[in-house]
């Protein structure tokens, strides 16, 4: 349902180089870059994010309430995605673990703000490994 997303920066160089950073740590590479923006993904058959200086010129500021889902297949890529954030210099907004719940469907997500303030939050579902 969902091609692709998109986050503000007033920086897109600083963004680029922590997003190939962040995804690269789960083998997930750039595959887009253009003057005003630039996307990730596995391919172009999977839902894509992106980081873009907004069309109206106007500074990129975080939305309120607005939050990008990034699935992972494992427990220990939420790990991963979290802890290389903070590497990075994301700020964060909720260390790895079950969210509700535990069980054959449980939520495992880990939350961080990037150097924008965009919030993130990397999750799988179902049972996994011993934490």
């Amino acid at each position: 349902m969902i091609g692709y997303t998109t986050v503000g920066t007033n920086d897109l160089q600083r963004a680029m180089a922590f997003y190939d950073a962040l995804f690269g740590s789960v083998g997930i590479a750039r595959l887009l870059e253009l003057p005003q923006l630039a996307a990730w993904g596995v391919n172009w058959n999977k839902p894509i994010f992106g980081v873009a200086k907004p069309f109206d010129g106007s500074e990129a500021t975080p939305g309120n309430g607005v939050m990008i889902a990034i699935g992972q297949r494992t427990r220990e890529k939420v790990r991963t995605l979290h802890a290389k954030g903070l590497e990075l210099g994301a700020s964060d907004e909720g260390a790895p673990g079950v969210r509700g719940a535990d069980g054959s469907q449980a939520f495992y997500a880990a939350y961080i703000r990037d150097l924008d303030g965009n919030k993130l939050c990397f999750y799988s579902v179902g049972p996994g490994e011993e934490d």
